[in-house]
């Protein structure tokens, strides 16, 4: 059985940081990218970052390049996400998800296949 666990999210004031973290199990992890998607109240669900299964391969939005790390550790089955610098627009429920390895790096919803329930992120001003 599929399971995607997200954990790490909370209230932060402007400026500060969070480290959520992403537990996976029932496929095999390091056959997969995975990546961080977030979703706003009243907006659509954005890719903010995706790391390739050996961890050497990274890609950002636009809106977090130079605030965001993801990573990953293999031999834990778990994804990271160390957000600093947080602004109230970072304000959103934010996803793990996995996408198979030989679609690449890429950033599309579409294209994951797993998923998790989210995880709450409030950045207040």
């Amino acid at each position: 059985q599929v399971q995607v666990v997200e954990s790490g999210g909370g209230l932060v004031q402007a400026g500060g940081s969070l480290r959520l973290s992403c537990t996976a199990s029932g496929f095999s992890f390091d056959d997969y990218t995975m990546g961080w998607f977030r979703q706003a109240p009243g907006k659509e669900r954005e890719g903010v970052s995706c790391i390739s299964w050996d961890g050497l391969n990274k890609r950002y939005a636009d809106s977090i390049q130079g605030r965001f790390t993801i990573s990953r550790d293999n031999a834990k089955n778990t994804l990271y996400l160390q957000m600093n610098s947080l602004k109230p627009e970072d304000t959103a429920m934010y996803y793990c998800a996995a996408q198979p390895r030989s679609y690449g790096l890429r950033l599309l919803e579409y294209s994951y296949t797993f998923w998790g329930q989210g995880t709450q992120v409030t950045v207040s001003s």
